[in-house]
């Protein structure tokens, strides 16, 4: 059986300083963990997706998830309290999107990772079409 620790406590301590001196503060790792968190959820990862499409209101993205309008209340809240989308009112209309094109990159770049798994491509006409 093999261990995922050293057998032998020794290290360079001026790569270790140097590696320290380039980290970035607590406040923005806990942001990234947060982010990552909040798109731990299946769900959430569908509205993201969807979205891409474009702007879409509440109804509208429940038909596309397949869930009742007020669960996807509940997740697009909390998607966007992390800015991952925003919303529109129009009347008595809210319409959500996107917050950014960093989402999107986030979402490219992740869909990248996960199609390495696969051995044919998986096709993603909504990311396709926003690059």
């Amino acid at each position: 059986m093999t261990t995922d620790i050293c057998s032998e406590l020794r290290f360079d301590k001026d790569k270790i300083e140097k590696i320290k001196t380039k980290l970035v503060p607590n406040v923005v790792v806990d942001g990234l963990a947060d982010t990552f968190k909040v798109l731990s959820d299946p769900t959430r990862v569908k509205i993201v997706l969807a979205l891409l499409g474009g702007e879409l209101c509440v109804c509208e993205i429940a038909e596309v998830v397949g869930m009742s309008q007020s669960a996807i209340s509940h997740q697009l809240r909390k998607l966007k309290d992390l800015r991952l989308v925003k919303r529109r009112k129009s009347a008595k209309m809210v319409y959500y999107s996107l917050d950014d094109d960093h989402i999107i990159q986030l979402l490219t770049e992740c869909m990248g990772h996960v199609q390495e798994e696969f051995r044919e491509p998986i096709s993603m006409p909504l990311i396709e079409n926003v690059k």
